[in-house]
């Protein structure tokens, strides 16, 4: 038997796993394969926070969404999934179904994106469980993947850039004039975010092993201390004491106890409003990027640990069909929490538990009074933690090893970038790489013979 090429592009999942046997080993396998620590995983914890915060801050401001009950149950979420799958599995808003309730007229109800978010996750769910998922991770060609994540690694640094350029209104989904250099939110503040987090982090290099560094001892010594250091978590919590410095009153405003809990009452009409404007253009996002595009990456930074298709589509399905009944945020697993999350140290489910129980403190302190804190937090500074994320999971496509394969990543990402769908990039993707394939076909004719 022939041996397979390495440059040749082969399934994505070679067998198939029974995820649920590997549940009570990966929560504690994780921490002795990787030697990390508790600074570390504290600064990986908030490395998606810069996603997080600014689609939950419009929500709550344009749909009237209960921050405190948000923060509790994707506390839980983080929590479950850092023990479920040992790596740091991000909990990220769906952000399709929140651009569709906060800009396109009319603007979804609360109901309405609850039942969205219910759609899509029993699609997930079904797919999940009746192993179609794992059927299309399998067969999906790589390059198409790299080409998803390169165009939402990208979409994710210009929303960045344009976070520190600019001034924004989340509430009214608006971008504003130019930020001024000076301020406690001005250009020199993020400028400062983004020198500090280069120094600290590099390029997101490990020192796991000192020897394995070139230069010298002094030189790895240094590098292994910056690297040591929480960098996003420091920058975070500059924003945390900017927000009181920018805003006094706050103190005043903050209400102690967590929100009431209360179910939902959605109808028929929010089930059909909600699925055809909400979870139908939601559904693509989430099963490439949010299940297929995350597994990848996962594989990527923790071969020891890839996660289960089968495990994140059904996680995407239970917890959203539990926590949108009682009016939480829609979520999913994105690939760009989890490049974030490593970027700044995450190494595994410690993590994410540890963002968890931060907002659980939150949510159950705050409540929905919360939202006065991020509403004066330092956009700049968001914008600084979006770049490094969003840099990182571009970066996963350098493992491109062909010219054909690069063709059909950068085809497939200019289509989703200009076309603003992950959706129609992916399609775009097979297509070509179908077309490519099909110039290799036999046909059956005589071949040469070489003199």
């Amino acid at each position: 038997m022939d041996e397979v090429s390495p440059t040749t592009t082969v399934p994505l999942l070679g067998h198939r796993h029974q995820w649920w046997r590997q549940i009570p080993s990966n929560a504690s396998s994780s921490l002795r394969l990787h030697k990390t620590t508790i600074w570390s995983e504290l600064g990986g914890s908030v490395g998606d926070l810069g996603t997080y915060i600014p689609i939950v801050l419009a929500l709550t401001l344009v749909s009237n969404l209960d921050l405190g009950t948000t923060l509790i149950f994707t506390a839980l979420y983080n929590i479950a999934t850092g023990l479920l799958f040992g790596i740091p599995m991000p909990v990220q808003p769906m952000k399709s179904i929140a651009a569709v309730a906060i800009s396109e007229a009319p603007l979804l109800t609360l109901s309405q994106i609850a039942a969205a978010g219910i759609g899509t996750a029993s699609v997930l769910l079904f797919l999940g469980a009746t192993g179609l998922m794992s059927f299309l991770y399998r067969f999906i060609p790589l390059p198409v993947v790299r080409g998803v994540q390169l165009s939402q690694g990208l979409s994710f640094a210009f929303t960045a850039i344009k976070y520190v350029r600019y001034n924004q209104d989340f509430a009214a989904n608006k971008q504003g004039d130019a930020r001024s250099w000076l301020g406690l939110d001005g250009l020199i503040l993020a400028l400062s975010a983004i020198i500090f987090l280069i120094i600290t982090t590099g390029s997101g290099e490990t020192y796991e092993n000192p020897e394995s560094v070139s230069g010298k001892r002094r030189v790895r010594r240094r590098l292994q201390i910056l690297s040591s250091i929480p960098a996003a978590l420091i920058v975070f919590l500059i924003g945390i004491i900017l927000c009181f410095v920018i805003d006094p009153t706050i103190f005043k405003d903050l209400q102690l106890g967590p929100s009431k809990f209360h179910v939902l009452k959605i109808t028929w009409d929010d089930m059909k409003t909600g699925f055809l404007r909400g979870a139908v253009p939601q559904i693509p996002l989430s099963v490439l990027n949010s299940v297929i595009a995350v597994c990848k990456l996962s594989n990527d930074l923790f071969p020891e640990h890839e996660a289960s298709v089968t495990a994140v589509s059904v996680s995407v399905g239970v917890m959203n069909l539990v926590g949108c009944w009682f009016g939480a945020m829609p979520v999913c697993h994105g690939a760009g929490g989890l490049a974030g999350q490593y970027r700044f140290g995450g190494r595994t489910g410690a993590s994410v538990v540890l963002l968890g129980v931060g907002k659980l403190v939150l949510g159950l302190l705050f409540g929905n009074s919360f939202v006065r804190i991020l509403n004066q937090f330092p956009v700049g500074i968001l914008g600084a933690l979006l770049l490094f994320a969003g840099v990182e999971l571009a970066m996963a496509s350098k493992d491109m090893n062909t010219k054909e394969e690069s063709f059909v990543m950068l085809v497939c990402a200019a289509v989703s970038l200009t076309g603003s769908s992950a959706a129609l990039g992916f399609v775009c993707g097979i297509v070509l790489f179908m077309l490519l394939k099909l110039r290799e076909v036999d046909c059956g004719g005589v071949d040469d013979v070489d003199e």
